[in-house]
This record gives structure tokens, sequence and C-alpha cells, in this order.
């Protein structure tokens, strides 16, 4: 995978869904539209990495942190506090205003857009999967993971261009996902 330095947004503890043979290997996501979130006290998402393994291991589910390049958390970053979010108190932007650095190779990228409290994904808003395959040649790879940083964020800026996922989303970024 490419070289391309994250900042973490937070963990989220999900659940992947079985595919038709009973297997794991089903979409890995981090869109509450797709998968099933585990909902902590304050919110859906984790400041903790040990909270999060913790609660993870409680409920069998799967910790996975997020992270976003500096370009792409700046307009996530705005749209929570204009909503009224701080960083003391939300997870997301607490993490995305601290900057903190992620190590370690991701599992993939998942085109993701913020829409007031939601989390979609580009698998949960009907046809933008094949929008961008048939407008960049982007297509996902296993567990609906697009597997370059150049191609998913290539695949963000173009859906974001296209207007195609408004009104929920109108941007679009390429969260790289680690399995912790």
């Amino acid at each position: 995978m490419d070289v391309v330095s994250f900042v973490s947004a937070g963990y989220r503890v999900v659940q992947r869904p079985y595919s038709t043979d009973g297997s794991r290997d089903g979409l890995v996501s981090i869109s509450e539209c797709v998968v099933t979130v585990l909902e902590e006290e304050w919110g859906d998402w984790f400041r903790d990495p040990d909270r999060a393994r913790h609660r993870a291991a409680e409920s069998r589910l799967q910790v996975l942190e997020v992270g976003f390049t500096m370009e792409e958390a700046a307009p996530i970053l705005r749209a929570l506090l204009a909503e009224g979010y701080d960083r003391e108190t939300h997870a997301v932007a607490g993490r995305l205003a601290e900057g903190i650095p992620i190590n370690g190779t991701p599992l993939g990228y998942e085109l993701v857009g913020y829409d007031f409290g939601t989390w979609h994904s580009w698998a949960c808003l009907g046809g933008l999967i094949d929008d961008v395959r048939l407008g960049t040649g982007i297509e996902p790879g296993p567990h609906g993971l697009i597997r370059s940083a150049d191609a998913a964020h290539t695949a963000a800026r173009w859906l974001t261009g296209s207007g195609l996922g408004d009104p929920k989303v109108s941007d679009w970024a390429a969260a790289a996902l680690f399995a912790r």
C-alpha cells in the first residue's frame, strides 16, 4: 500500500457481517448504515483504545481505528464544530483536533461522508460503488475496501465533485481502517 500519513479520528467498535457461507469475510465498514456499531456512553466513537478493546471483547465485536489525511480531516472537524460538538467531549472532534498520527498498515480504505451525526459509506447510498467504478475505474477489493491510498483519495475527490451523494453527503473522504 502507499505511504500516507493519517491522523486518528478515534475507534469504532463494529460487527463484521457474516458472508453467505457463515465466515467473517463480509463487508468491513464504519457506517452504521451497513454494519452494527456499538454505542459508547457519549456517542458511537471511542477516544480510548483500551476502552474500545474492552467493550469489543465483551460484545465479540471488532475494533477499527479510523484515520484521515489532514487535508480530509479539516472539513470533517469544521462540520462537527459547526454542529456544536466540542473537542473536549466529542471523540472525533477531539482526536482530529489533537492530530494524533496513526502507525501501521491499513486494512484498506472506505469512502465515507459525515451527515449530521451519521457516517455514510459509499456502500450504503445506492449505486455509488458502481458510479465510482464507471467514473474512475476504481472499485472495492476484499471486504469492500479500496486497496490503494492513491486510488481511494482519487475516488473520494471524484465522488465529491460528482455531487452524487448529495443531499446526504457532499464531501467524501477516504477513511483508512486499521484493525486494533
